[in-house]
């Protein structure tokens, strides 16, 4: 990663006065730019302006605040250019070992095969475990409308 040096400056102030630029504005603007040409120049990239708060004595036990303003520039460390120079990478040249993994059961085999098209019956890829978890549910739901249909047959015919 690259390092970098910062240098903060004050932002100008007042406008530079210059032939053919007569507002305030564009005084102000021509002397924002001079600053940033002049630290281009020394080879310093403009980041951005900042707002800061600055603490100042007033008075002998006083302090008041006041707002800043400043252009931050930064530049490339000098003993970081290095780190911008291409390297020669080598490839290793060993074959990658391969893991021998447990053997899967037919389902988890089949959901490990990708081949980009859905599968859409419904039990493709599922493992034992899987299976037996839906026939559990199934056999639980069959039971529960059992009770069901026995408790409305004793709402409508009477207990025995």
């Amino acid at each position: 990663m690259p390092k970098y040096e910062y240098k903060v400056v004050p932002a100008p102030t007042k406008g530079t006065k210059a032939k053919g630029v007569k507002t305030v504005e564009g005084r102000f603007a021509l002397s924002v730019q001079g600053t940033l040409n002049q630290m281009g120049a020394e080879g310093w990239e403009y980041l951005r302006a900042e707002l800061l708060p600055s603490d100042e004595r007033s008075g002998l036990t006083g302090s008041t605040t006041n707002w800043r303003n400043v252009l931050v520039f930064r530049r490339l460390a000098d003993d970081d250019i290095d780190e911008l120079q291409p390297k020669l990478l080598h490839m290793p040249t060993d074959e990658p070992t391969v893991q021998n993994d447990p053997p899967l059961s037919a389902g988890a085999g089949q959901m490990l095969k990708d081949n980009g098209v859905e599968e859409t019956s419904e039990v493709a890829g599922m493992t034992t475990s899987l299976r037996a978890r839906a026939e559990q549910q199934q056999t639980e739901t069959e039971v529960r409308e059992d009770d069901r249909k026995s408790k409305d047959d004793t709402k409508e015919n009477g207990p025995a």
